[in-house]
């Protein structure tokens, strides 16, 4: 995933985004940040760093709660939403600089644990059955046999998922369970994280079955060697366009970054996370 430093640096100088060190010391942003860019975002901060001497610091967290912040004054200078229609309530508030571009697009799976079969309750099985494609599973196998086994005889095998008051992906989720008929019966059996990374979190965790959570996530290498994943037909749920803006205070810093996430290596690493990315030209 590694984008070689040389390429980032003609890339910044395409841009015209060289700042005098002095600037740069004096200009370190804070970045909102949806949970679900947690890897793709680290990585793509510290090539720009490299190529720029730049830093940017990254705050992690749901969507909907930093849409929130920014519009009780968060002293924040860009805005990365995993929904999109946060940043457009932010515009039509005044809150940001314009309207913003959208960069990616996600994905929602059901990440497990090695070690557990999908759709069996209880035990831990070899999960030589596990495919990381939705084709040849029901990618909600576990949860319907948890509701069953709930219901049968009231055994709970939790999953995990964000909660969708504030957490797009947790929203996604709820529709996706709604689309087949598990909204309402599982609901005795979730663990709802405060955003989709603790989500992630808490499915990979021993108290759990599993959970939905942002496909990125499944694919960094820090979660790829412990966890399978199914994903999720994206019919199942509304779009998870996400979209990012520069927020009215945004100094110097805060507009390279900006450019530079839509720069073709940062556009490559979002790929290299699971996220479709919109044609560069795209509103």
């Amino acid at each position: 995933m590694r984008v070689l430093s040389r390429q980032l640096a003609q890339w910044l100088l395409v841009l015209g985004l060289a700042v005098a060190p002095a600037v740069m010391a004096a200009d370190v942003p804070r970045i909102a940040v949806a949970s679900s860019l947690q890897f793709a975002l680290t990585e793509i901060a510290k090539d720009f760093h490299n190529a720029s001497g730049r830093q940017v610091i990254l705050n992690m967290g749901s969507s909907g709660n930093f849409r929130r912040q920014i519009d009780q004054g968060a002293p924040f200078e860009l805005f990365l939403s995993a929904n999109e229609g946060y940043v457009q309530a932010l515009h039509e508030a005044g809150k940001t600089r314009d309207a913003g571009v959208r960069y990616a697009r996600g994905r929602l799976v059901w990440l497990q644990r090695k070690g557990l079969e999908e759709g069996r309750e209880g035990e831990e099985r070899p999960d030589s059955q596990m495919k990381e494609q939705s084709s040849s599973n029901a990618p909600l196998a576990a949860v319907k046999a948890a509701v069953q086994a709930w219901q049968a005889d009231g055994s709970r095998a939790r999953f995990a998922l964000a909660n969708p008051e504030h957490a797009p992906y947790g929203v996604a989720a709820r529709q996706a369970l709604a689309h087949e008929g598990l909204w309402d019966t599982s609901q005795p059996l979730q663990v709802q994280g405060e955003n989709v990374a603790q989500a992630a979190r808490f499915a990979l965790s021993a108290d759990t079955r599993g959970g939905l959570v942002a496909y990125s996530l499944a694919c960094s290498p820090s979660l790829a060697g412990k966890s399978r994943y199914v994903l999720i037909p994206e019919a199942w749920h509304a779009p998870l366009h996400q979209r990012m803006a520069l927020l009215p205070g945004a100094g110097e810093t805060a507009e390279a970054f900006y450019a530079y996430l839509q720069s073709p290596p940062a556009r490559q690493v979002f790929r290299d996370y699971g996220f479709a990315v919109p044609a560069s030209d795209a509103p």
